[in-house]
């Protein structure tokens, strides 16, 4: 299927000055047609979708347009995108598991806070004072 810009915009998610930015830094090559508008197809699509992917996950532009130059270049430079990859899942695992690091111990300040309210609430509620042998009425 063929997209204009407008339309694949809204389908990605990327503002067409994005798209623009993208094609400009050649991270993109949109076909054009008989009068030179651009036309996006489906492979279009499952590219833009892996270079949000790895954006997301931290990867500079910078790297995903090597990458993008490496993939135009063709099969024979399948081993340096794998290897740019398998670097970038390392650099992804560490950040995991940092951030299940950080997790861990603010689980850990949580459970404190909560063992305190806990302790402070305790020490102020009445000692066995009832009055006709009914426990406060706690709200």
């Amino acid at each position: 299927m063929e997209y204009y810009i407008g339309d694949f915009s809204k389908l990605t998610g990327l503002s067409i000055h994005t798209l623009r930015y993208y094609e400009h830094e050649g991270l993109i090559t949109p076909e054009r047609n008989s009068i030179n508008r651009r036309c996006y197809s489906d492979k279009d699509l499952t590219w833009i979708e892996f270079i949000k992917r790895l954006k997301n996950t931290g990867m500079p532009i910078k790297e995903i347009k090597h990458y993008a130059n490496l993939r135009a270049a063709g099969d024979t430079t399948l081993y340096e995108r794998l290897e740019i990859l398998v670097l970038h899942r390392q650099t992804l695992n560490e950040q995991i598991a940092q951030l299940q690091e950080h997790k861990i111990k603010l689980d850990e300040k949580i459970e404190f806070y909560r063992k305190e309210i806990e302790h402070v609430n305790d020490a102020h509620l009445p000692k066995n004072d009832y009055t006709n042998n009914e426990p406060p009425l706690m709200l």
